[in-house]
C-alpha cells in the first residue's frame, strides 16, 4: 500500500488533533496549516514518523496577505517523501507586527538559505537561525520588497501616456 493523503491526514490528526487544520487537496497535493508555535513539532513529526518520512524540504517561502489581520505573513513548507514520491504543503501564519517563527535549520540544512531568502523579502524573523541576514538585497534596505505595502504604480508621474497602457485619454 502506498502513502496516501488520507493516511497523512489521519496521522497528523491522531498526533495533533485540532491543532492542525485547513486540510485541502488540490491536484493531488495535500495542504494543511497549524499555529506557528507548532511548526517544529509538526515538521519533526513529518520527518521522523516511520509511515510518513518527509525527509526532503523542497521549498520554503513566504506569502503576504495584507487583508488577513493578525495573519498577514504565511510561511509555506513544501516537503517530499522521496521513497513514495509524495509531497505535502504545510502553512503557518504570523502577524506582520511580530513575524517570529522558529527556524527549521536543525531539521533541514536546505532551510538555511531558504529562510534567509524569506527573511530578505518578507521580513520573517526565524528564531534560532545561525546567520539570518540579507542575501539578495542590499543591507541598507529598510523595507521588505515582496510585502504588498506600496502602490503598484506611481500616480504622480507625468511622463507616461495612459493611452499607451490601454486606459484611454484622460
Amino acid at each position: 500500500m502506498g502513502l496516501t493523503n488520507e493516511h497523512i491526514k489521519e496521522k497528523l490528526v491522531e498526533k495533533f488533533g485540532n491543532q492542525v487544520f485547513d486540510f485541502e487537496e488540490q491536484y493531488g497535493l495535500l495542504s494543511f496549516a497549524s499555529d506557528k508555535e507548532l511548526n517544529l513539532k509538526v515538521l519533526n513529526f513529518l520527518v521522523e514518523e516511520p509511515s510518513l518520512q518527509f525527509g526532503f524540504l523542497t521549498d520554503l517561502c513566504g506569502v503576504h496577505y495584507p487583508d488577513h489581520k493578525g495573519k498577514e505573513i504565511a510561511v509555506v513548507y513544501h516537503l517530499h517523501n522521496l521513497l513514495e514520491n509524495v509531497r505535502v504543503r504545510y502553512k503557518i501564519y504570523t502577524s506582520i507586527n511580530q513575524p517570529d517563527v522558529y527556524t527549521a535549520t536543525g531539521l533541514f540544512a536546505a532551510a538555511n538559505w531558504m529562510e534567509r531568502e524569506t527573511y530578505d523579502f518578507y521580513g520573517v524573523n526565524f528564531i534560532g537561525h545561525p546567520n539570518l541576514k540579507r542575501i539578495l538585497n542590499v543591507d541598507e534596505m529598510d523595507y521588505f520588497p515582496l510585502r504588498k505595502e506600496y502602490p503598484l504604480e506611481d500616480q504622480s508621474r507625468i511622463d507616461k501616456d495612459d493611452e499607451m497602457f490601454g486606459r484611454g485619454a484622460l
